[in-house]
């Protein structure tokens, strides 16, 4: 069985989305995860998109080689030699949904989400909307040209299909709020209460509505000069918040039955407890501890979701913490 793993950043694709070194970087480390993880499978070759432009040292995969000038040529070409595409898109301009759709024209099997769930994740507008309707609870999100949420300890301004902390900034009162309006007008971005706390994420499992938590994991973000990024973090390192936890995983998969596979959520835990920021259909940088964290191939129960429900898969697990590093830009 040939898995194509499509980490968009090894052909070249974070450019065309104003991709920093900070996600090239997260991006290659996932895809370096995802091969050694897949490469413990009886029976499956991996083949990766080469970007000659992206350092992959010697992966334990088959490289396939992109036009870097026609790059979606080049991933449909490589779509077609394979049994199954496991896209890692970034959300923004829709580019995972084209993915997916990309995926389907192939005629291939996607480890991916269905459509609906990629559309509403994509924006976080939408997402919080649809959390919150579903008693998720979720940080509030409203257009920046729009009724500013209440808040006591300033905003976030960001895009709204942004991924990562790309193009995420903090406003500390409502003139610099007015000052992001004018100089981000007509560029879709949003503007959320600024929730004191420590951040966090959850690597879950989704299928047919059904969650299944993996690990609970902190986060480190740095703020400077009114920006945002992250640093990485400890997977496994919220284990004791599990049990809210494991109700917010599962009433995220309510909200979004759609989703499907590896999905990651990015939190908040402050006074009122966790609330969501924004959920990743796709592999997280937190993929990146998840095998060591856990003893257990995450690659091997995702291929497993194909065949298998997921409450059947579902078993004890005693994530222990991980560290993992990512620079941040400067």
């Amino acid at each position: 069985m040939r898995v194509f793993a499509w980490e968009y950043v090894t052909a070249g694709g974070w450019r065309e989305c104003d991709g920093t070194q900070s996600l090239i970087a997260e991006g290659t480390a996932m895809l370096g995860a995802l091969m050694r993880d897949l490469a413990q499978i009886p029976g499956v070759e991996t083949v990766v998109a080469r970007d000659p432009d992206v350092a992959l040292g010697g992966p334990p995969a088959t490289m396939a080689a992109v036009d870097v000038g026609n790059l979606w040529d080049s991933w449909r070409r490589i779509c077609h030699e394979v049994d199954i595409v496991w896209p890692i898109a970034p959300e923004t301009d829709g580019i995972l949904e084209r993915a997916a759709v990309l995926v389907a024209e192939s005629g291939r099997a996607a480890l991916a989400s269905a459509a609906g769930a990629l559309a509403t994740a994509r924006s976080k507008r939408a997402t919080a909307r649809c959390l919150a309707q579903h008693g998720v609870p979720a940080v509030q999100c409203e257009p920046l040209d729009g009724p500013l949420p209440h808040s006591t300890h300033g905003w976030v301004v960001k895009p709204d299909d942004g991924a990562g902390s790309t193009d995420t900034y903090f406003a500390a009162d409502r003139d610099a709020v007015a000052d992001w309006r004018r100089r981000l007008a007509g560029r879709g971005f949003v503007v959320q209460p600024f929730v004191p706390g420590q951040p966090l994420s959850l690597s879950m499992l989704a299928q047919d509505g059904k969650a299944w938590l993996l690990a609970c994991n902190t986060q480190r973000m740095r703020r400077a000069n009114g920006s945002f990024a992250y640093c990485g973090g400890m997977v496994g390192g919220a284990e004791k918040l599990r049990p809210p936890l494991e109700t917010v995983a599962a009433g995220v998969a309510a909200a979004l039955p759609g989703l499907w596979g590896y999905v990651g959520v990015d939190l908040i835990d402050g006074a009122a407890g966790p609330t969501v920021l924004e959920v990743n259909p796709r592999l997280t940088t937190s993929y990146v501890g998840l095998a060591e964290s856990l003893g257990v191939n995450p690659a091997a129960l995702v291929l497993a979701l194909r065949q298998t429900k997921l409450p059947d898969l579902i078993r004890a697990l005693a994530p222990r913490p991980v560290e993992i590093e990512v620079p941040a830009t400067p």
